[in-house]
């Protein structure tokens, strides 16, 4: 597991404060929702089903109004820059790299034709990109950049669309369920391989994900959230010792199976806040 860095030894390079989403103007996601992200850390963000993960990362990439919602109050800080309200393909140009949930690479293209479109689109050139660095980390990727994408494993899926994102130079890269449906052994691979972006390419991550465990193993730290806000957030080696995140998250843990949440447990307190 990676070392925690000490309070304050590394400034942040986004920071949500208080932000609410609605979709629909009336149906309520996040609810005063608190975060930070330093430079060159992975951040856990881990939940249930319906917390608000998702939702969260489409606020930070600029995604939720095409998806007719909206960020109602708080602020998104991205490199000491109100984002709120910036289109995503400006974000994606400014270093934010999403890899969303569900891989969305163009199936009818090959790999090497998915990897040039997300190039041109990203660097606004219509030049070919390097993707030297794309099949040195992936090498499935380049024995295979000539076949179509939706011919590929769900693995090799996911390797091509971190692959997309990590065209455009990200200085953020957002995941949103990277092990979504994949076999534990193509699980610890894609997560080393994540790992090795972040500490070779120095690009701070926000990871989205049901597999606690696989998330606390490469995480600097955490946050867990239900219904739309954050109740427990510390470095990721103190997380892991939680007994109540072992009870909820990891599977493991003494009590009663019958208590679903954090909100269940009496002696539970509100989340301290963590400054950078």
């Amino acid at each position: 597991m990676i070392e925690v860095a000490g309070s304050g030894a590394t400034a942040p390079i986004l920071v949500l404060e208080n932000i609410e989403v609605v979709y629909q103007h009336t149906v309520q996601v996040l609810r005063g929702l608190s975060l930070n992200v330093p430079h060159g850390q992975i951040v856990a963000l881990l939940g249930s089903n319906g917390a608000g993960k998702t939702t969260t990362l489409k606020a930070i990439s600029g995604l939720l109004p095409l998806e007719v919602g909206h960020v109602r109050s708080g602020s998104i800080q991205y490199q000491g820059e109100n984002i709120a309200r910036v289109a995503p393909h400006l974000l994606a140009r400014r270093g934010i790299g999403h890899v969303r949930e569900g891989r969305h690479v163009f199936e009818d293209l090959t790999v090497e034709e998915n990897l040039i479109v997300a190039g041109n689109a990203l660097t606004g050139r219509d030049a070919k990109p390097d993707t030297a660095m794309i099949y040195e980390y992936f090498p499935r990727l380049s024995e295979r950049r000539l076949q179509r994408a939706g011919y590929l494993s769900g693995g090799e899926q996911q390797m091509l669309a971190i692959g997309r994102a990590l065209l455009g130079q990200p200085k953020l890269m957002l995941l949103d369920e990277p092990s979504l449906g994949l076999a534990p052994l193509v699980v610890q691979d894609i997560f080393g391989i994540i790992e090795r972006i972040n500490r070779e390419q120095n690009v701070a991550m926000l990871l989205v994900e049901q597999n606690a465990m696989a998330a606390f193993d490469i995480a600097h730290y955490g946050y867990i959230m239900e219904s739309g806000k954050v109740v427990i957030d510390g470095p990721a080696a103190s997380l892991v010792k939680d007994p109540d995140v072992q009870r909820f998250y990891l599977g493991y843990g003494e009590g009663n199976n019958e208590i679903a949440s954090f909100r269940s447990v009496k002696h539970y307190k509100r989340r301290k806040r963590w400054l950078s």
